[in-house]
């Protein structure tokens, strides 16, 4: 078998070469967005990006010439992941695999400025650092005062070399509660370094410097005073292991690299449309979703292919959080209410009105995708799944979701409109905020603190209870939100999506929606306004987002989350506009060896 595709304007030009005689094949793949034969087939199905065309009879060795194109007049593929991913052909009952496309990034990153300038190869860059003339050799840290196993673990497993060393250079731990939470004091000097910090954090990141250090400067570090500490309480990286599903060792290599970077909270986002990945006893139904393809509740979107996923079981995310608090990482889960639920509504079709006349369909191009909050069947569903995974995760922080509500959602529900009359309600948006108000009143109840994206503070009730909310869409609905009195964790998808392409080439890979995004990108903005510094107290953090709808295999992710999260570390850290394009080009490329020593593609 052979297939071959390639961009041509608006156009996908395919070849699909057989090995054998097919008759009347079905041709199955996954695209960015609802896609339609213009020639050599006929579309006969499709859900969202996921398209079934009919072929002719096929000869074997011959090219079949297939063209397609986005239903979508004004929707032009950007790049090589706009191509049809997990492409198959169905025939009289059988389903053959195509090769896959080259996928993932292939370009060359963009070359490296003099990096003689940087004092410290070290992201993020401390807050201060008062150098000295001299240096200092080391192989391994003879540590007194703390226990730094969990970073000699780190270190060993990310190929920084052993941190601790008997006999080595001499590290002197001392607790400072006048320091800054998760703050740090490094005194580097020929005889040996003391340490104070703030917290355990504090003493982690101290250690994580040093160790850091001691790769980017060839094992020489340069001595003097550094003194730390973070800009912002909340410093996270989300990963959507719902359209594409993550490995755990996948996971716990992402909290490695985040714990390097002195980020402390993961979004873990195993809830979406196309599954429900967490194992949940009080809803054994779930397990129905999580795998899609061929003959499944689900078919193959986003890359599934004939068969693709896997789940999540209470022992993973046992280890997960183990994994993480080890490295100073909080762990919040995301569930989603009550919008990107097709799966679950799928297999649990009580929680939508029965007597509903409307066909919401979403962004992504799914029907019926939202569970209706006038029915006491999801509630029920709502609160159990809210339990169940709140009380695997001791952050005590649950992501309700709230994104991405469709158009003319439950317009067409009497259920929905005998709700809004009995609650003053007039609009979707009303009937949202309601919704997610009511659940977080209910979490706090139980001494669960309610997360959304900001959505949720729409409409004429709005989330309240203490809420935290996820600004996504561009960072004025995150401004408006703290000006409402909200906290906010920041995370504009102009600046830190990182599914986003880095350059507008055709041989790049990602989505464009929000934008291009380079390396430069990630710090050309600041979370607070120039002209408003008194919305600093209502920012909580900043945040990146890794989605999955382009990535086939764990791998894939790697380059496009690296070297960029490097720009997150310095936003979520380093004081206001520290940091300018040239000095984290440079530090992209002392970090290369960084993710050299731990296998981590970052090109």
């Amino acid at each position: 078998m052979k297939f071959d595709a390639r961009i041509d304007g608006r156009l996908i030009h395919c070849l699909i070469t057989t090995d054998r005689p097919l008759i009347a094949p079905v041709f199955c793949f996954s695209g960015m967005a609802p896609m339609m034969a213009i020639e050599g087939g006929e579309k006969r199905h499709g859900l969202a990006g996921y398209t079934e065309i009919q072929l002719p009879n096929l000869e074997c060795g011959h090219a079949h010439r297939l063209t397609i194109a986005h239903e979508e007049s004004d929707f032009f593929p950007a790049n090589r992941a706009w191509l049809p991913l997990g492409a198959y052909l169905r025939c009289a009952g059988e389903t053959i695999a195509l090769p896959p496309l080259p996928a993932g990034v292939t370009i060359e990153p963009r070359p490296t400025p003099p990096t003689d300038a940087l004092l410290l190869r070290l992201c993020p860059q401390p807050t201060t650092f008062t150098p000295s003339d001299d240096t200092l050799l080391v192989e391994g840290f003879d540590v007194d005062g703390a226990d730094l196993t969990a970073v000699n673990q780190l270190c060993l497993r990310t190929g920084l070399g052993p941190f601790l060393l008997h006999g080595g250079t001499r590290l002197s731990v001392r607790p400072d509660p006048a320091l800054r939470a998760e703050g740090y004091r490094l005194d580097i000097t020929p005889n040996g370094i003391t340490l104070d910090a703030a917290d355990r954090a504090g003493e982690i990141y101290g250690s994580l410097s040093l160790a850091t250090l001691r790769k980017t400067h060839s094992g020489s570090l340069p001595c003097g005073v550094i003194e730390d500490a973070p800009r912002f309480e909340w410093r996270g990286q989300h990963l959507d292991c719902a359209r594409h599903f993550y490995q755990v060792e996948t996971i716990l290599r992402l909290l490695d690299l985040m714990a390097l970077l002195k980020l402390n909270r993961f979004h873990w986002h195993f809830a979406d449309d196309e599954a429900f990945r967490l194992e949940l006893k009080s809803l054994p139904a779930l397990a129905q979703t999580h795998f899609r393809g061929e003959g499944e509740l689900i078919p193959g979107v986003f890359g599934g292919g004939i068969r693709s996923g896997g789940r999540y079981t209470s022992a993973d995310a046992q280890r997960v959080v183990a994994h993480a608090k080890a490295l100073n990482i909080e762990v919040m889960p995301e569930i989603e209410v009550p919008a990107h639920a097709l799966s679950i509504a799928r297999v649990l079709p009580e929680t939508r009105d029965p007597e509903e006349k409307g066909r919401e369909v979403s962004v992504q191009g799914y029907p019926e995708n939202v569970m209706n909050p006038a029915i006491d069947e999801s509630w029920r569903v709502w609160e159990a799944m809210a339990r169940e995974v709140a009380s695997q995760f001791p952050f005590g922080v649950l992501h309700l979701g709230g994104d991405e509500l469709p158009p003319d959602t439950w317009e067409g529900s009497p259920a929905a409109a005998a709700l809004k009359q009995r609650e003053g309600l007039s609009t979707k948006e009303d009937l949202m905020g309601w919704t997610m108000n009511r659940l977080a009143e209910i979490l706090q109840r139980e001494g669960i603190a309610a997360a959304a994206w900001e959505e949720a503070a729409l409409g004429k009730v709005g989330i309240q209870h203490d809420a935290l909310l996820f600004n996504w869409s561009g960072q004025s609905p995150g401004l408006e939100a703290a000006r409402a009195g909200y906290r906010v964790v920041m995370t504009p998808g102009q600046h830190l999506y990182f599914d986003m392409a880095q350059t507008p080439a055709l041989d790049d890979w990602g989505a464009n929606w929000a934008a291009i995004i380079g390396l430069p990108d990630t710090i050309n903005w600041d979370p607070v306004p120039d002209d408003e510094p008194q919305l600093e107290d209502r920012i909580a953090g900043v945040q990146g987002a890794f989605w999955g709808e382009f990535t086939t295999v764990d791998s894939e992710a790697e380059p496009m989350i690296a070297p960029r999260i490097l720009g997150l570390a310095v936003m979520g850290w380093q004081p206001r506009r520290s940091c300018d394009a040239d000095t984290l080009h440079a530090l992209a490329a002392h970090y290369a060896d960084v993710f050299a020593a731990m296998r981590w593609r970052a090109s």
